[in-house]
């Protein structure tokens, strides 16, 4: 990786960490930036999970406000993202690469969709919860399935993530919105970090492959977006935002398919 290379994916992981923070679907800058580098898929996004995990809890850390009082609320939807992550996670490694190449445009295909359609599903959300009074704290069963399947897609890929987890929150939960992004972005912490976890072991064991300057370059930039991200954001216009994600997803559908 030269200096230009290097520079690249510092300035992705810069943006991931903000994305990740205010919408949740950073991968789709980092993963097709080492893509287009020339380096595998898998390892792609193995590196690229690692690295973007203190950007994940930078992020959380920037909406610490927010999350008072969220310990019990954390726990319970935690314990769902872990196990899903570990699930996720083992499938990415025990799958055939060539299994990867094939789920992965399709993957996402569907993280661009969320990106689109989220003005509409927030109004939806925003709707649903003026007209329905009844607070639940938790959530219930449902709630903590469907983070499991969540935290499975985001052990295995997770670009956009953080969409469907919000989705999954505003349905579920009667609370602030604000209040539901620094959950989404402290579970996201939780099923990255179990994720890279995973990857680390498994790359002592030489069971995979992580590329460390990557993850070195994408952790300093995402830590660095995750924080601008939770206290600049806001004021990116939205479209602007989904705009560049769209197009960058697009090139990595691309740039997978013609591989």
């Amino acid at each position: 990786m030269d200096v230009l290379d290097a520079t690249a994916v510092l300035a992705a992981g810069v943006a991931a960490g903000g994305i990740n923070a205010i919408v949740g679907s950073g991968s789709l800058i980092t993963f097709p930036t080492l893509v287009a580098l020339g380096y595998p898929p898998v390892l792609s996004n193995v590196s690229n999970n690692v690295g973007l995990v203190s950007g994940n809890i930078s992020g959380a850390y920037g909406y610490r406000r927010e999350l008072g009082g969220q310990r019990q609320r954390l726990l319970r939807l935690g314990s769902a993202s872990l196990l899903g992550s570990i699930i996720g996670g083992l499938l990415l490694l025990t799958l055939p690469p060539e299994a990867f190449d094939i789920i992965v445009p399709g993957l996402i295909l569907i993280a661009l969709v969320l990106v689109v359609v989220q003005p509409r599903m927030q109004a939806w959300l925003k709707a649903r919860r003026a007209e329905d009074s009844a607070h639940r704290p938790d959530g219930g069963l449902m709630l903590w399935v469907g983070v499991l399947a969540t935290g499975v897609y985001g052990g295995y890929f997770g670009a956009a993530q953080g969409i469907v987890l919000i989705a999954l929150l505003g349905i579920a939960l009667d609370d602030d919105l604000q209040v539901l992004n620094g959950v989404k972005n402290a579970m996201a912490a939780i099923v990255n970090g179990t994720a890279a976890l995973l990857f680390t072991v498994m790359w002592l064991l030489g069971r995979t492959e992580i590329n460390w300057l990557a993850v070195l370059l994408i952790a300093v930039g995402s830590t660095i977006g995750g924080l601008l991200g939770a206290r600049l954001g806001r004021r990116i216009p939205p479209l602007v935002l989904r705009g560049v994600i769209v197009a960058v997803g697009v090139a990595a559908i691309v740039q997978l398919l013609t591989n």
